[in-house]
Formats: C-alpha cells, structure tokens, sequence
C-alpha cells in the first residue's frame, strides 16, 4: 500500500515552491505601484475598453499603442479573434463614450438630401465648418472612403448597419487618429467605461465575497463533521488554491500582460468550492474509516481513505479539465482568462484536497497527540 500521508513533507515542500514565487510577484504590485505583479483590467482600476475592427487590415499591438502614445493615452493593446474577423481591442484611461453617431458602414452609396441635392454635394469641404451632426473622422481621414451623413439626410440602406463612432472628446480625437494611420473603421465591437467608484467598489465586492463564502465553508464543515481543524485545515487547502492562481497570474503579468477582470473573481470562487468539494469527499471517508478501523494509527485511516477516493478525484478532476481545455483552445478570447484561471485552480484544487489538506490534518492530530501524552507523563 503506497503512504501518501507518510511522504507529506515532501508535499509540503513542493506546495511552498509553487507559491512562494507567486508570493513574491504578489508583494511586488504595490512595491512597484503596480508595474510588475498583478495587472488590474478596468473592472478594478477603472478606464475605458474600446474594441473595433478595421476595413482594410488589422495593425498589430505596437503600432495602436504607438498611436495612442501621440495621443497621451496610456493603456494596453490586444488583438481578439472571432471566427474570421480580427479585431483591435483597447485598454485606457477613462474617457468617456458619450456623443456617438451612427456612421454607415465604409462603401455605402450615400443618398440624396431631402432638397434634392446629391449628398456628395452636400458634404462640406475641407475648409467649411462641419455641421453639428457630422462625424468629424470623415473628415480627418482621407482614406475614410464614404462622407459623412448629412443633416436630415435619412441613413442609407446599408448592409450590416451603421457603426456607432464618437463624435466628441478624446475618444473621437482617438479614432480619428487611428482612422487617419490604419484606415477606415469597419466594425465597433464594444465600448464601455467604468469610473473608479464602481471599479473601487467591485474590488470590494470581490474580497468581501471570497471572505463570506470562506467564513460558510469553515462553519458547515465544522458542523457536519464536529471537528473545526477538518473546516480549518480545509481553508488552509483553499488558501493554497488562491494563491496558486493569483500568484500565476501575477507572474504572467509582469512578462505577458495577462489581466485579472470581474470573471477572475468568478473563477476563484468556482475553485473555492471545487476545493472544498474534493476535500470534503476525503474527509467524509476519514469519518467512516474512523469507525470501521477503531484502533488503526491515525494517520493509517486517512491514508486508506486517500487511497479509496483517490480514483473518484482524479476522475471528476479530469473530465472537468478536458472541457476546459477545449474552451481555452477553441473559446472566445473575452473568457480566456476565466477559463485559464480555472484550470489551473482545479488541477491545484484536487492537489492540495489530497496532498495537503489530508496531510495537515494528521500532522494537527499528531501533534495534539503528543502534547497530550506530555502533560498527562507531567501530571504522573
């Protein structure tokens, strides 16, 4: 029979060579105000997310940040892919999404105004003063390919329908800029912009939840089993779990940029009950053998409860993973990070349920054992 719980220092060692670099990253993000360790998306620090896709070819990263450099705005590029279509996706500061215009697509055979006049006509020149109305990146582009719709002149009957672009502030500066470098805006994917009060207040959210949902789990397992080291060993585990995966991901975002959005907190909480989900089949053995081998070593029970449901955790854990991973290959790039963050808790779940958890709770065991010998041979 194979002594898992006999070779658990050696566990303990490896469990303290996959976290303490995390560790280290982790304490780095406020030493370093946030250059190196964890990288926050928008969801956190608040800003502005802009995805679009261009007509006529997709710049890379470098040459959209170069732009917005010209610019003043700071932020990260990425480019996603979805189906056939590639599209540029931006991270900055917040600055604002207000004003848009719904532009029709470039291509699109404009119509006449409602005097009559053709609407190539109407369209001002390079020198006249754009109307109220008009979009400004027509004009700042000479490769835009379609004028601007103007004044009460009725969309023309395009297919995919009209784009929203911006028509005022630092967002509408942006695009044109980028329009004039890169070409015509085909596509706008998505925009938002969170300000740091609602960003503030989901990081709160977030600890808060994580704080709550660990305080039920020490409490049920404590009740069920009527032992409060099986509740708290099992939030040791979890703790393990936690930082293994933000550790990860602040390793990941000092060298590749990888972010921690809103998702991230669903993804840690799913960890948080897939761990405690394989600690608790563990332990629910360790109560039954506790009955049926009266007599056995302590740490002789938990190991022949390891040994039966060790096939059961492996299983449930990689069937889990398989679909995982065919959404981390396959999936939309908006979840990829959820989903990464998942594998990796899984696979460091189902580790420390069995290599850990039950290990701390025999070396807790032991240890009371002693202590209890010592003070009854003081009291003789």
């Amino acid at each position: 029979m194979y002594d898992i719980v006999g070779k658990r220092r050696w566990f303990y060692v490896f469990s303290a060579l996959i976290t303490i670099p995390g560790l280290i990253f982790l304490l780095l993000t406020p030493l370093t105000g946030g250059q190196l360790g964890l990288q926050f998306s928008i969801d956190f620090t608040g800003g502005t997310v802009w995805e679009v896709r261009f007509r006529d070819q997709t710049p890379t990263p470098a040459q959209v940040r170069e732009v917005m450099a010209e610019q003043g705005l700071p932020g990260s590029v990425a480019i996603t892919t979805t189906g056939d279509q590639q599209y540029v996706l931006i991270r900055t500061e917040p600055i604002g999404l207000t004003d848009f215009e719904e532009v029709p697509p470039p291509g699109a055979t404009p119509e006449a105004t409602p005097d009559g006049t053709p609407a190539a006509e109407a369209t001002p020149g390079p020198d006249a003063s754009p109307t109220p109305l008009a979009s400004p990146m027509a004009d700042a582009s000479p490769t835009a390919g379609a004028s601007p719709t103007p004044v009460g002149a009725s969309p023309p009957p395009a297919t995919g329908g009209g784009i929203g672009l911006p028509t005022e502030g630092r967002l509408a500066e942006l695009a044109d800029a980028l329009q004039e470098r890169f070409g015509p805006i085909a596509e706008v994917r998505q925009e938002a912009s969170i300000g740091p009060i609602i960003s503030a207040e989901l990081g709160q959210q977030a600890i808060v939840l994580i704080i709550l949902g660990s305080a039920g789990i020490l409490g049920w397992m404590t009740f069920r089993f009527s032992d409060y080291r099986m509740g708290a060993v099992a939030i040791a585990a979890l703790v393990h779990d936690v930082l293994v995966v933000v550790g990860i991901f602040a390793i990941l975002g000092t060298f590749m940029g990888l972010e921690i959005d809103g998702l991230f907190v669903t993804a840690m909480l799913t960890v948080i009950g897939f761990s405690v989900h394989d600690t608790i089949v563990v332990f629910d053995r360790v109560r039954e053998n506790r009955i049926r081998h009266a007599g056995e070593p302590f740490a002789a029970i938990v190991n022949h409860s390891l040994l039966q449901t060790l096939g059961r955790s492996l299983n449930t854990s990689l069937t889990t993973i398989i679909v995982l991973m065919a959404l981390l290959l396959f999936g939309s790039d908006a979840i990829r990070s959820f989903v990464f963050a998942m594998v990796i808790g899984i696979i460091s779940g189902t580790y420390s349920s069995i290599f850990n958890a039950s290990a701390l709770l025999v070396t807790w065991h032991e240890r009371n054992e002693r202590r209890r010998e010592a003070e009854f041979a003081a009291s003789r």
